[in-house]
């Protein structure tokens, strides 16, 4: 998986450049600041290339990003070093994998976005990964987190997509081709991404495959039980609605 992400990396924020990173730290934000509203320490795992941080951070909050992807990271410091001084001060970067990373610090709150909870693929590999959001975390602290919700995916059924990008130096086609395995909760999802440099024509192309898990909230609520969390609210992302079958992404928040 890390050398996806790397690979991934080269692309990753053209490919994204439409995601509203700002309107999604407002909305982790207003809900911290709901739940938890002293808390000033962020732990992100899965930060990837810093953008959710650097927002998080102009809010004057201090966060810690860790991700798996050395690309990723270093794309993270270079956003960090472009940064005002005072801004730049409130961010650290470090490798880890959200299974088994220690920082050997705690925080007064975890997030996990874009759906790297859903990159855990296996009961093991969840059971992991919220072991280490609660050996993070502060007493009263909290854990918030997005992820592919069950009833969703299986009412809407992935599918097919072509998305098309370009910037002043590369143009970029990714087909995603998406197959189920319903028996296990996972996704597939195999891209073939296209990467033409316009000034010589030359084209490079980079096959990928993410392994996605969909979850449902009973399975959800028992695996946090058990990592000693209590489940404050879950929503539909970006919403204050509970989750349905239109809803993709659902949203957690719970507290230690």
């Amino acid at each position: 998986m890390t050398q996806v992400f790397d690979a991934y990396a080269r692309y990753y924020e053209l490919l994204y450049h439409d995601k509203c990173y700002a309107a999604e730290a407002d909305y982790i934000a207003s809900h911290i600041r709901k739940q938890a509203p002293q808390a000033k320490s962020i732990l992100e795992l899965g930060c990837g290339t810093g953008s959710h941080a650097e927002h998080l951070a102009r809010m004057g909050y201090t966060v810690h990003g860790v991700d798996m992807s050395e690309e990723m990271l270093a794309r993270a410091d270079a956003r960090k070093a472009a940064l005002p001084v005072e801004v730049a001060a409130r961010l650290s970067f470090g490798i880890g994998d959200v299974r088994s990373v220690r920082t050997g610090e705690r925080y007064d709150t975890v997030i996990s976005l874009f759906h790297v909870v859903s990159y855990q693929a296996t009961n093991a590999d969840l059971i992991a990964a919220f072991e280490t959001a609660a050996a993070h975390l502060s007493p009263g602290g909290l854990f918030l987190f997005d992820f592919w919700y069950g009833p969703a995916v299986l009412t809407q059924k992935p599918e097919v997509k072509v998305k098309r990008l370009e910037d002043e130096k590369i143009k970029v086609t990714r087909i995603a081709e998406p197959v189920m395995h319903v028996n296990e909760n996972l996704v597939d999802v195999n891209y073939t991404v296209f990467v033409e440099a316009k000034a010589t024509g030359r084209v490079e192309q980079v096959r990928e495959t993410h392994r996605m898990r969909y979850l449902f909230l009973p399975e959800l609520n028992q695996l946090l039980s058990d990592a000693g969390f209590e489940v404050l609210d879950q929503y539909q992302w970006m919403g204050n609605q509970a989750p349905d079958e239109a809803s993709w992404a659902g949203f957690v928040i719970a507290r230690k």
